[in-house]
């Protein structure tokens, strides 16, 4: 996610507290739904459906303060 303005992330992820939450959640949804699609993580459809959901939500609102900051940058 947002590989090529990293400088621009790891600032947010010090400065926003926000932004910070939302990208340590974000990367641990990343994690359980790879380790659920491959079998590593048992759980169940409708579970892995909500976190996706979740981890889709975290993105979208991620994007949206990234594009706030940088419109006011």
């Amino acid at each position: 996610m947002f590989e090529q303005q990293q400088s621009e992330i790891e600032s947010l992820i010090k400065d926003n507290p926000e932004f910070r939450t939302l990208y340590q959640r974000h990367r641990e949804l990343d994690k359980k739904v790879l380790d659920a699609e491959l079998g590593v993580l048992p759980i169940d459809d409708v579970t892995l459906i909500q976190m996706k959901k979740e981890k889709l939500w975290a993105k979208d609102r991620l994007t949206q303060i990234f594009e706030t900051q940088r419109a006011t940058a």
